[in-house]
């Protein structure tokens, strides 16, 4: 029988393994094994045969110690609370990586989108904003897109809300539409990022970007823009793969190519591509792929005990959320495979997100080259403090990067003290 995986359990080891070593007393950290607040909602729909159907919903904060509580809204059939808590915690180490004033927070419904009329999934996101009210808002918890949600579902929970405040609160929300207060560069910031670290770490190993061989598991809006990015900057992608396998290509396969032949197949997937020298493959063997960099970009709990001596590639920078499980984390170690951890490599998406919360909230506007210099400058020195901390304590960068977390938040913990 194939092992489950509780990524909350996964965080929780890392956690108290870099809070040790940090050497910090338990008492500064404790609070970071436990979500703040948690909600969850039976969400009852009226269907288009008429028939009602009620979903199961959730709100989890993990940490309001930093600022607002942050974090996506994932619609998905297979989503748990135990998913949804440790999101919640990694967007807390993620925030403070990056050191955002934010705190972590995440929310999903159990729910597979492809199966509702557009009617029903506004019906469902404007019901289920209803029933989250209490907790969400510009100062207390900012909802934003995940894996199953996109810029249309923010719009309809911003106006949600706007309509019971009586007034319109654009910064309830990120990730929405430009024309109601979205940031020009979010929807691409997540990819954006994971360039940029890649690009970074190829740099402090002293290796060229041009003709570095990658595969990319995953193509959706983070690993398709990861994807587009990195070939336009002389990356050679040898490997993409979607939910129905993905294409091989030693020599470098041809991805905007492949992003016509989608675009001009609506319902294609990548099982239908097909070319001279391209070579179909599973997601399985996406992971095995000979290749110098490798880009987890789908789901949790990817690259498991089970397959991590499979990682051929020197290098892995996850783009997803806890693609990697602690087990396969120190065989990839005693492998000799630098993983770059995801609370920095895809941190890209949420510093743009507090982009657009302080347009909003200071009725601001920013061009895309002030949000892209922005971005950069944070996501370099980011990785700069990280690459610090791993040296410092002769670690992994994964280590590095929930020291650097762990000890921010600790920090404002200690100042802001219990309240009696």
């Amino acid at each position: 029988m194939k092992k489950t995986y509780n990524p909350y359990d996964n965080m929780l080891e890392v956690l108290e393994r870099a809070a040790k070593m940090l050497g910090i007393p338990e008492n500064d950290y404790v609070c970071l094994k436990y979500p703040e607040r948690e909600l969850k909602v039976s969400i009852p729909v009226g269907m288009d045969d008429g028939t009602v159907r009620v979903f199961e919903g959730y709100r989890v904060q993990h940490s309001s110690s930093r600022g607002p509580c942050k974090g996506g809204i994932r619609y998905h059939q297979d989503v748990n609370l135990d998913e949804v808590r440790a999101l919640a915690a990694w967007m807390s180490l993620k925030c403070a990586v990056v050191n955002i004033p934010y705190g972590g927070g995440k929310g999903a419904i159990k729910v597979d989108p492809s199966e509702l009329s557009r009617r029903e999934l506004e019906a469902l996101t404007r019901r289920f904003t209803a029933m989250i009210l209490p907790l969400i808002g510009p100062e207390r918890d900012i909802p934003a897109p995940d894996v199953g949600t996109n810029a249309e579902v923010m719009g309809w929970i911003m106006d949600t809300y706007s309509m019971f405040k009586g007034y319109t609160v654009p910064g309830v929300v990120t990730g929405k539409p430009i024309e109601i207060g979205g940031s020009l560069g979010r929807h691409d910031a997540t990819g954006q990022g994971v360039t940029m670290i890649a690009e970074e770490i190829l740099h402090r190993l002293g290796l060229p970007v041009q003709g570095t061989r990658v595969a990319i598991q995953g193509l959706g809006n983070v690993g398709g823009v990861t994807a587009r990015l990195m070939s336009s900057k002389g990356f050679s992608i040898v490997a993409l793969s979607d939910v129905s396998g993905g294409v091989h290509c030693g020599n470098g396969l041809d991805v905007e190519g492949i992003f016509a032949f989608l675009a001009e197949h609506p319902g294609a997937l990548l099982q239908d591509y097909d070319a001279a020298e391209v070579v179909h493959i599973t997601n399985a063997e996406l992971l095995a792929i000979d290749t110098d960099l490798l880009i987890p970009a789908a789901l949790e709990n990817q690259i498991t005990a089970d397959n991590a001596n499979d990682v051929r590639a020197n290098i892995v920078v996850e783009a997803a959320n806890g693609p990697t499980t602690v087990e396969a984390d120190k065989i990839l170690e005693a492998n000799d495979v630098l993983v770059v951890p995801d609370i920095l490599a895809n941190a890209g998406g949420v510093v743009v997100s507090y982009f657009e919360w302080v347009q909003n909230i200071q009725a601001l506007t920013w061009d895309k080259d002030e949000i892209n210099r922005n971005l950069e400058k944070i996501m370099i020195r980011a990785f700069n403090e990280v690459w610090e901390s791993r040296c410092d304590h002769g670690t992994t960068l994964r280590m590095g990067a929930y020291m650097t977390a762990i000890d921010r938040i600790a920090k404002a913990k200690r100042i802001r003290s219990v309240f009696p």
